[in-house]
């Protein structure tokens, strides 16, 4: 054995030793009954320890290869300035137009100046100024990811731009229609290119995954309509709108002369995203600057999750803070990382603390699990969403009623339409993701009719007395037991009317 490896083996020895550290069993050391269990734990109290020999690599590794771009300066740096500086300009419209000719030269989209796009560049410098600034922190981790992505499928760079539109760099941004995510996916059109959503999972709001979902999609288009302009106002409104513009302005197909044929919304799209191609290559002539700087994409890893975990005990165990692991993972709807059979999910955390997570990986899943135990935390389960139904509003319904209806609950309902209140019109169409279609439900309520009198005479004579609670109803009480239905039970307690059920009411259940 060489020196080297005998200091290193001491250094192991004396690291496994410390007090605090997780036995071999992956328990906690400490407060234990007589059996060698652990009585109670707190993650917070509890420290792991990674290999010294190979955090010391990770720690060389990340010196040589990850050092922070010092070029890149925060708007901290630049609030001293002279007070005399004007902190936004104006230039005159040759300026703006030899900028973009600049950048045009360097792309195959078409970056036009007209008044139109002079109109969203005043907007995004001026008005928007912080919220430019913002993005510009957001686009050091963003943008690097999305150029791998776009250079992969061999699409124009300037592509990532695109994002800045839709959602403002927010993975978690979600519109009145119900698109989600940095590339503004409805349901519908993220399912056809490759986008799941569970109770868990919303794989709109997964940045790499709903940028290759975005990069699939925008080829298509471009393959439709063999024009980037074309192909990004079809992006926004949908290919049969922008058919419909073309053949309604006599067959033209430049983006500038079907302008006036396309939806109201669509009018200002491509304008916007030249405006915004300009605006973050030429943010510092108008004085602003990078905010809030998130970490480098080349800062982070991935890993396989095997077992359900939670944010907080991510967080707690290897000291990483919530906010930036729901940063990195912001497709998970519940800030829980659920357990898949057959499919793993992935954790993002930053590189320097990956290290820790995989050298204590089974002790972390332990933890988690008694973690859960202890807690009794109520989750979701893990659940596909079926196909989204379209429901129109009648006269005297109400979001309660509706999500009775399609067993969901009415929070879910306001979260897929962008609701602020319980206020709903009558005539309004509502996104619904039912847990069973309206058909389904009706052929299981009348399988249920029709083997009612097996259910009654199979009935043992035995029941449970059940008292009703305030806000229950028959359907919500026959949740609670598998197999039995609401119309079980109001047949064995001779109810005819479901109007009937009080608080206080006992009901007879049988097995």
């Amino acid at each position: 054995m060489t020196n080297g490896m005998r200091k290193y083996g001491i250094i192991l020895l004396l690291g496994l030793l410390q007090p605090g550290l997780k036995a071999a069993d992956g328990n906690p050391k400490g407060d234990t009954d007589t059996t060698g269990n652990v009585k109670s734990f707190n993650l917070a109290d509890i420290s792991l320890e990674d290999d010294p020999y190979v955090a010391m690599l990770d720690s060389l590794l990340r010196l040589d290869l990850f050092v922070p771009d010092s070029s890149i300066a925060s708007t901290e740096e630049f609030l001293n300035v002279e007070d005399s500086l004007q902190l936004s300009a104006d230039f005159p419209d040759s300026v703006y137009q030899q900028r973009l000719m600049a950048l045009d030269a360097l792309t195959p989209l078409r970056l036009d100046y007209n008044s139109s796009v002079k109109k969203y560049i005043d907007v995004y410098s001026g008005k928007r100024r912080e919220q430019v600034s913002r993005m510009l922190g957001l686009a050091n981790y963003y943008f690097p990811m999305f150029e791998e992505m776009l250079d992969k499928y061999n699409m124009p760079l300037e592509l990532k731009y695109l994002a800045v539109v839709e959602s403002a760099l927010n993975p978690t941004a979600r519109s009145r229609a119900g698109a989600v995510g940095l590339w503004q996916f409805m349901y519908s059109t993220g399912k056809l290119n490759g986008l799941k959503v569970s109770s868990y999972i919303d794989e709109r709001s997964d940045p790499l995954k709903s940028t290759e979902a975005a990069c699939k999609y925008l080829q298509t288009l471009y393959n439709i309509f063999n024009d980037w302009n074309l192909a990004l106002a079809a992006y926004n409104s949908g290919p049969g709108n922008v058919n419909k513009a073309i053949r309604r302005s006599g067959g033209k197909r430049n983006y500038w002369e079907i302008l006036p044929y396309l939806p109201r919304e669509t009018r200002g799209y491509v304008p916007a995203f030249i405006a915004v191609n300009y605006i973050m290559n030429h943010a510092g002539d108008h004085y602003i600057y990078p905010s809030d700087l998130k970490p480098s994409y080349l800062q982070i890893d991935t890993v396989l999750v095997k077992e359900k975990l939670s944010f907080a005990q991510i967080s707690s165990l290897v000291n990483v803070s919530e906010e930036m692991i729901a940063f990195l993972n912001p497709g998970y709807r519940y800030k829980v990382i659920p357990k898949v059979e057959k499919n793993y999910c992935t954790l993002i955390l930053p590189s320097s603390k990956m290290g820790l997570f995989i050298a204590n990986e089974d002790s972390i899943y332990n933890l988690a699990r008694k973690d859960f135990e202890q807690s009794k935390a109520q989750l979701p389960q893990y659940v596909e969403m079926n196909d989204k139904v379209r429901h129109r509003v009648r006269r005297g319904e109400v979001l309660g009623t509706i999500a009775r209806k399609y067993g969901v609950s009415v929070s879910s309902i306001k979260r897929w339409n962008g609701l602020r209140s319980n206020t709903i019109r009558i005539g309004q169409r509502l996104t619904i993701y039912p847990g069973k279609l309206p058909a389904q439900r009706t052929a299981a309520a009348k399988k249920t009719r029709d083997v009612k009198p097996q259910v009654k005479a199979s009935a043992t004579g035995e029941y449970i007395t059940y008292t009703v609670r305030n806000g229950e109803t028959f359907y919500s009480i026959a949740r609670k037991y598998p197999g039995i239905s609401a119309a079980n039970i109001m047949s064995w307690n001779n109810i005819t009317n479901a109007k009937r059920l009080k608080p206080g009411m006992r009901l007879k259940i049988y097995n």
